[in-house]
């Protein structure tokens, strides 16, 4: 069996209790009482136990300071997470999209800029018709 070092330690301090409450039961009558003087010194030195501040941080999110009405579970607690969340979706999704419409703005400028030129067939088939393009865009 392998036991890690905590649990042979657990057993060690077992066997060592067992060994002095067995041994206790032996001891003359006159060791019990300077035990039990002993005993009654060192409580009374014992340091008082004062109450001690302790600081406790909660865990707030975007939107919920905390003071939302009938605890974290409540709908108003809820609608502070998920509200940033829903607006900042929203926003990416806007702006995903003005980005596809400007895209295809700029495509139907080329498209009516190509279209309303006279230009001859040849410039169609030439290799530098883009070079062309992008002069017309300036």
């Amino acid at each position: 069996m392998n036991y890690s070092k905590e649990t042979k330690d657990l057993d060690f301090a077992y066997k060592v209790r067992r060994a002095l409450n067995e041994s206790a039961e032996n001891l003359p009558e006159s060791t019990l009482d300077r035990l039990s003087n002993a005993r009654k010194i060192a409580l009374a030195r014992k340091k008082q136990e004062n109450p001690s501040a302790v600081f406790i941080s909660k865990g707030i999110l975007a939107g919920n300071s905390g003071l939302s009405f009938k605890g974290p579970n409540s709908w108003f607690g809820k609608l502070g997470v998920i509200l940033p969340m829903l607006v900042l979706m929203l926003g990416l999704f806007s702006i995903y999209e003005y980005e596809q419409q400007q895209r295809i703005n700029d495509l139907a400028e080329i498209d009516a800029a190509v279209l309303v030129d006279e230009l001859p067939p040849d410039a169609y088939l030439d290799t530098g018709f883009s070079a062309y393009l992008d002069k017309a865009e300036e």
